[in-house]
């Protein structure tokens, strides 16, 4: 159910923006949907496009916008940005984007009186980190969406090689949203029993060197045979928008400050966190194995020499 008045505004009116729009209107989501683009016409035309829809859907008032609209947003969700091309890592891009999230942030805070920050732009850690720093808000309220996408990928390959329902699938992927990401293993259970335990069972073999590169690359293979991904970081917008709407205080693995008790560098970067209507509600302290702790930390050092680099 809408509530009387809710809204989300959104930064970037290119594919991923766009899809992000027209997924949270066909779910109900909100009662207001701002887009706004340096590019106004393009902006004016999805606004319409989606518009003109609404009979099969609940009205919701969609439209165009300037960054003074940002006024009075539940959700303030970034898009905008130079986007990937074949054969360039997300880190490739930092140095294209950083300038633009700066600016980006100085833009939203002439007329930011409230809200939560969801950062999608690539490389999202990257970009997670300077809206934040720039922004001068508290830590809970800017978080990208980082690893969120690549674990609906691990689940989603995992439950096509076993053969079960994903929604029956539990595990994550942590760390950078790029290749230094790593399944977090110790965390997969299939409706309450360990991987192992199942596949031992039922005769399954998984390959899970095969299932890593998999997901690290499958961004990538995508935008290889299409040009970009839209539609499933669109899904995964939603997901996260619902979570805060509703106060859900979900877990998901999203980009957020990490947490000091694990003694690592305070970069933004995936582990799991409880979403709610504050952002962030809170990181979880997770066991991760000796192993999947060393590849946490050597994923950290990579983005943090990369922000040392860019002198952030």
């Amino acid at each position: 159910m809408i509530r009387k008045h809710s809204k989300i505004s959104i930064i970037g009116a290119g594919a991923v923006g766009a899809t992000t729009a027209y997924s949270i209107v066909t779910q109900k989501l909100v009662s207001e949907v701002v887009i706004i683009d340096v590019n106004k016409d393009k902006a004016e035309g999805e606004a319409m496009d989606i518009s003109h829809g609404l009979v099969a859907m609940e009205a919701t008032n969609i439209h165009a916008g300037e960054y003074s609209d940002i006024v009075d947003s539940d959700i303030i969700i970034i898009t905008a940005g130079i986007g990937r091309k074949p054969g360039e890592t997300r880190l490739d891009l930092a140095k294209k984007n950083v300038g633009i999230a700066k600016d980006i942030a100085a833009n939203i805070m002439k007329y930011y009186n409230g809200g939560v920050i969801m950062v999608v732009s690539n490389p999202v850690d990257i970009m997670t980190y300077v809206i934040q720093k720039e922004s001068g808000l508290p830590a809970e309220r800017v978080f990208g969406t980082g690893a969120a996408l690549d674990s609906a990928r691990f689940r989603y390959l995992l439950s096509e090689k076993i053969g079960v329902d994903l929604k029956n699938i539990h595990g994550f992927i942590a760390g950078e949203h790029g290749d230094s990401q790593f399944a977090v293993w110790s965390s997969v259970h299939i409706s309450g029993m360990s991987l192992d335990s199942y596949c031992k069972k039922y005769n399954i073999c998984i390959d899970r060197e095969e299932i890593e590169k998999e997901v690290i690359y499958s961004g990538a293979e995508v935008i290889k045979r299409k040009g970009a991904t839209y539609y499933a970081i669109a899904s995964v917008v939603s997901e996260l928008c619902n979570a805060i709407l509703k106060n859900k205080k979900s877990i998901y693995n999203v980009s957020t400050i990490l947490d000091e008790s694990y003694g690592l560098d305070r970069i933004c970067i995936s582990t799991p966190s409880i979403v709610g209507i504050n952002g962030v509600e809170k990181s979880i302290l997770f066991d991760f194995s000796d192993d999947e702790f060393e590849k946490l930390a050597a994923s950290v050092k990579q983005l943090k020499g990369m922000i040392d680099s860019l002198g952030i």
